[in-house]
């Protein structure tokens, strides 16, 4: 007869981060007495989630992915971000293999080479210095028919904070004579992460057919014309960019695509739809056979060519619970899913031995604001029947609500998003001590304990919360 099991319970509260000033603090104005108890009564203490401290550049926010990844790893982990701006800045980018190949065979066809990703100095998804890298290294190559298609931020920088961007790259091409941007969209379209298939049918549109809701002579036109519509950089729809007598940048027949986004989760999605043979997302009006490559390794299942292959992560928390023959739960959201397993285990697809999964969906709303409890209650329905069940030796859940709301920049929802947090701690708390085991509260990083940009960028360092509470004493 097996032993029922005191699960070792490792909570991680998304965007959950510590900060004494009070204004525009959502985490400060909520009442949360469950977790203002456990911060009063139990061992407790506060760690940095950005800059050097998680790989990172100095001073550069944290965020979710790197988060996860330095917790999982239990160490220090040097993440794509600061391998790319080494890379860059000894030139080492300009030589890379893949990359070269890709923009050779275009130039010796006579075909274009077509560059996306996330227009941003944000850091996070990607960065702009790297896509001004790339288009560099195409047109060092000989490459003329050079498209740019620019995916808006607006979640990890100012809401609308894209025109400086759009700008310097317009410059660069008149600069080199050859090249442009050819579309504009907001990755809360093109880089969704939560199976919403009609945002990236939209998207994958303007970029195959260069086809869009609107068109504009320039990029910055384009996005004054979006602002004027009361669209911030996030939500920016598709627009084509095309003065008069250009050429359409419509994708064709062996040209050659890069995606410039090194963070995986809301990559896959647009990605698949370009290069999966199965793909049943919707019906894609215009199938291409492109050069794609992948920046990073965006999933281990996705067969096209990649610049910039995973270093390998060892003996990280799941390898090492796995080679001990202990049995691990995770279990999260939707929208943070990926984080609470692949980023967890180091870039890991597959479950390690004894690990299993559960996967709740989040809800289907446009911005989480509208339901800031998101599906929280149900997550700690099952999170609780795990932690009674006697099963697992360790449970590591991840709550969204603090990061997904948070974004929203909406102070009344991302309170009442940390007041449900604080219902569903007390339930959590409750099980651990009926049966003996042990509570680790922390972050990943901070967001909602700084609201004053709409939606706000992680503030630089985001200081999170780390709490730990033995319950069985």
């Amino acid at each position: 007869m097996s032993v029922s099991k005191k699960p070792m319970v490792l909570v991680i509260l998304d965007g959950y981060g510590y900060r004494e000033d009070q204004q525009d603090n959502a985490i400060y104005s909520a009442k949360t007495p469950v977790m203002d108890a456990l911060w009063a009564k139990r061992p407790h203490t506060l760690i940095d989630a950005s800059g050097l401290e998680v790989g990172l550049p100095d001073r550069q926010m944290g965020n979710s992915e790197v988060g996860h990844v330095n917790l999982g790893a239990g160490r220090i982990v040097y993440q794509d971000l600061t391998r790319l701006d080494v890379e860059i800045k000894e030139r080492t980018f300009f030589a890379n293999p893949v990359l070269t190949a890709a923009v050779d065979k275009a130039v010796a066809a006579g075909k274009a080479v077509h560059i996306m990703g996330l227009m941003s100095p944000g850091g996070v998804h990607s960065h702009e210095d790297h896509i001004m890298a790339m288009v560099e290294l195409a047109a060092e190559r000989g490459a003329e028919k050079i498209y740019l298609h620019a995916f808006l931020d607006g979640r990890d920088t100012p809401p609308r904070s894209a025109e400086k961007t759009l700008a310097t790259f317009e410059a660069k091409f008149a600069a080199l004579g050859k090249g442009r941007i050819a579309s504009l969209i907001g990755r809360y379209y093109a880089m969704d992460r939560d199976n919403r298939w009609d945002r990236v049918e939209q998207a994958y549109d303007l970029l195959t057919l260069a086809k869009g809701e609107f068109q504009a002579d320039t990029a910055v036109a384009g996005l004054q014309a979006a602002y004027a519509r009361d669209e911030n950089d996030e939500f920016v729809k598709a627009t084509v960019i095309r003065a008069a007598g250009q050429a359409d940048a419509a994708m064709e027949d062996g040209d050659a695509l890069i995606f410039m986004n090194f963070r995986a989760d809301r990559a896959r999605e647009i990605t698949r739809a370009f290069v999966s043979a199965d793909f049943d997302g919707f019906a894609r009006k215009k199938v291409v056979n492109l050069d794609f490559v992948m920046l990073t390794e965006y999933a281990a299942d996705i067969k096209v060519a990649c610049a910039y292959p995973p270093a390998s992560l060892v003996n990280t928390f799941g390898e090492w619970m796995a080679k001990h023959d202990k049995t691990q739960l995770r279990i999260s959201e939707t929208e943070k899913y990926a984080h609470v397993t692949f980023f967890f285990n180091g870039g890991v697809e597959e479950p390690f031995k004894g690990e299993e999964r559960i996967l709740i969906n989040s809800p289907k709303v446009a911005t989480y604001d509208l339901q800031p409890e998101m599906s929280s209650a149900e997550l700690t329905e099952k999170l609780v029947a795990a932690i009674k069940g006697g099963k697992y030796d360790t449970i590591i859940c991840n709550y969204p609500n603090g990061d997904m709301v948070g974004h929203t920049g909406v102070m009344e929802a991302a309170v009442k998003a940390v007041e449900a947090l604080d219902r569903c701690i007390d339930q959590v708390a409750q099980a651990v001590e009926s049966v003996g085991g042990q509570l680790l509260i922390t972050a990943d990083h901070g967001n909602a304990e700084q609201m004053r940009d709409r939606p706000p960028a992680r503030r630089t360092p985001p200081i999170p919360i780390c709490r730990f509470a033995d319950l069985r004493r």
